[in-house]
């Protein structure tokens, strides 16, 4: 190993715990953006914003540009189920009404789905340790956000009927399209440049996200606003491009299994999150969650 690859191996061994912290940080532009803004023109407000900012600054270093439309096909693909399908779920869902608690469940079921895929797509093999890892993750997930549901009024009696609840369809198209867009990137895309990449990626979304918003939504962003503004530039530089290269860092240099296991860690870093800037509880169930979670997901990537 050369001197130069040594500390590019030990940054990309911290790449895990930078990603689960900063795609955690999400919920905040949620939070703060949707109310002043309609879900699908956020969102194509923030991939237009991402779009610009990448294209500069691939023309200014003379990034290379992936080569021939069967690359560029692939990155818009990967793109549009990871970022379009993903992201559009998650805000419609929550948009109409379906708890945030409900959809990090849905979408929580990730890991397991892509261990599913991985060996069907991939043809990569789940240990059975890996299979415990992953069971455990979600039971801890569950655990996390059981405060969460039992705080929107929804308790197991509710649940049952929880194929009634508003949103839910978006939720799990959201679920397909992030299982579904890791693996195929995986397989088809995982070497790019991150700058054009994201360029490559994140075009499709916005054509596409923005259509659907002109034919949909007819409420406008409120540009005045300091919290819409806020959580916009929040998106665009902490998880459009810090937490989503990560992830294509992630992605490139780590099996599909390893690499959705890290989302279990999600749930109860958002919750940590939102004690320290909200205030919001941490229940002692949720704390063992926390534990479970933590124990699941080192089990899964051992």
């Amino acid at each position: 190993m050369t001197a130069a690859a040594a500390p590019a191996r030990g940054w990309v061994r911290h790449a895990p715990l930078l990603f689960v912290l900063l795609w955690s940080t999400g919920f905040i532009g949620a939070k703060l953006g949707l109310p002043h803004a309609p879900p699908l023109g956020f969102l194509a407000t923030r991939y237009a914003f991402v779009v610009a900012l990448m294209a500069v600054a691939a023309l200014w270093v003379r990034a290379p540009w992936p080569q021939g439309a069967r690359a560029w096909g692939h990155l818009a693909v990967a793109g549009l189920l990871v970022h379009a399908v993903y992201l559009g779920g998650v805000f419609t869902g929550i948009s109409q009404g379906l708890p945030a608690g409900v959809s990090s469940l849905v979408v929580g079921l990730q890991p397991l789905l892509t261990a599913v895929g991985a060996g069907w797509v991939l043809g990569e093999a789940v240990r059975p340790k890996q299979w415990l890892g992953l069971v455990l993750g979600l039971v801890g997930v569950v655990l996390v956000l059981s405060s969460r549901l039992a705080g929107a009024g929804l308790d197991l009696q509710t649940l049952r009927h929880i194929v009634h609840l508003p949103g839910l369809p978006a939720a799990l198209v959201a679920l397909l399209g992030i299982t579904a867009g890791t693996l195929y990137q995986k397989r088809y895309c995982p070497s790019f440049d991150f700058r054009t990449g994201a360029v490559a990626q994140f075009l499709p979304c916005l054509l596409v996200t923005g259509a659907l918003a002109w034919a949909t939504e007819d409420r406008g962003i409120n540009w005045s606003s300091g919290a819409f503004v806020f959580a916009l530039g929040w998106l665009v530089l902490v998880l459009s491009l810090g937490a989503v290269g990560l992830l294509n860092v992630l992605i490139r240099s780590g099996s599909a299994v390893n690499v959705a296991s890290l989302f279990y860690m999600v749930p109860p870093c958002t919750a940590v999150v939102a004690w320290a800037l909200f205030g919001e509880a941490l229940s002692p169930t949720g704390v063992v969650g926390m534990v479970v979670a933590v124990a699941g997901v080192w089990l899964a990537r051992r």
